[in-house]
């Protein structure tokens, strides 16, 4: 039932994809013109998010029909542009971070829980076992907090040259991530 490496597999991709350390100078942004970030509330709602999407997914699949793999695929090539959007610092997906306003819009809905997310946990529910899936979601959420509760220590600390670090490197991690789901469900 519970994989360790199932379950890193999940972790792995979806921290990837949320990439919440990518986030941190939007986050910082939203917490300087809102006066503060409700990391609980952002955090919770986030989670309501990814798992409803997780279960119904499948039945919004069903209701247009179309089947997992054609989803994965699809999935797979939007990880794969998001990787290449990390690595080559480009802005392929527009979206405008400063739209709505508090913890649920914009930081839980769309930067947390965005339409990357949403494709990959479906893309992950067709190659993994459902509780390694909500297990990684759970690890997921759990780093999510801790980081909206650290952004600004995480700020000083990491600089501008340490964000763009992690962001290149998570984007090749994310192309061989849609590498693999390409394989798998061609």
């Amino acid at each position: 039932m519970f994989s360790l490496k199932e379950i890193s597999a999940v972790t792995l991709t979806l921290f990837a994809i949320i990439d919440i350390l990518g986030s941190i100078p939007i986050i910082i942004q939203i917490r300087q013109r809102e006066g503060g970030i409700n990391a609980e509330v952002a955090t919770l709602v986030a989670g309501m998010l990814m798992v409803a999407f997780l279960f119904l997914g499948q039945s919004i699949l069903s209701l247009f029909g179309v089947d997992f793999q054609s989803f994965a695929l699809a999935g797979a090539i939007i990880i794969f542009l998001i990787g290449m959007e990390m690595i080559l610092g480009v802005e392929l997906f527009k979206h405008n971070p400063l739209t709505g306003t508090g913890s649920i819009v914009p930081l839980a809905f769309p930067l947390i829980v965005g339409a990357g997310t949403m494709t990959t946990l479906l893309s992950l529910r067709a190659a993994y076992q459902l509780p390694n899936v909500l297990a990684g979601i759970i690890v997921n959420l759990i780093f999510v907090y801790l980081v909206l509760k650290s952004s600004a220590w995480i700020e000083r600390k990491l600089g501008k040259a340490g964000e763009d670090i992690l962001r290149r490197v998570f984007g090749v991690i994310l192309l061989a991530i849609a590498i693999k789901l390409f394989k798998s469900n061609f």
